[in-house]
């Protein structure tokens, strides 16, 4: 079954998933759940949140935040030496209680992201974090000249 990003909601939705996310860097596994959250909103790809104790790599929180329009203020953590390769919201807006801890990762900073077994793409641009995998279907912003949308 695909998915077409415009299908999404804007605001966005967040909701559990019980897909298999592996993330691995530098020859280890930095992450691996089946107990995940995707957020999911108009244009972009799913997002994966995935729980704390599910992640096996270091995590050190940076001084790095920003804002988010719906979901609230993010917080930047450093993961495996990796700088700022993930984020999450610590107190989210109502409505995105169900983010509160979790973590979310940019795809572009490791070596691989898979979702059931297939290796991710990262969103273009870099800026939302989104997961393309074979089953989403765009186009999807981010890379140039979306900005606007």
């Amino acid at each position: 079954m695909t998915e077409s990003v415009w299908d999404y909601p804007r605001p966005p939705s967040v909701e559990p998933t019980a897909r298999h996310v592996v993330i691995r860097h530098a020859g280890q596994v930095v992450a691996d759940t089946r107990r995940a959250a995707r957020v999911l909103e108009t244009s972009h790809p799913p997002v994966y949140y995935l729980p704390p104790a599910d992640v096996a790599a270091p995590l050190h929180r940076t001084q790095r935040q920003t804002f988010c329009e719906f979901k609230g203020v993010a917080t930047y953590w450093d993961v495996a030496g990796v700088p700022a390769a993930a984020w999450s919201y610590e107190d989210p807006t109502p409505g995105y209680e169900a983010l509160r801890g979790l973590l979310a990762f940019y795809p572009s900073k490791f070596d691989e992201c898979t979702v059931d077994g297939e290796t991710v793409t990262a969103q273009p641009g870099d800026f939302y974090g989104g997961w393309l995998t074979s089953d989403i279907t765009g186009p999807v912003k981010g890379g140039p000249g979306t900005l606007g949308w």
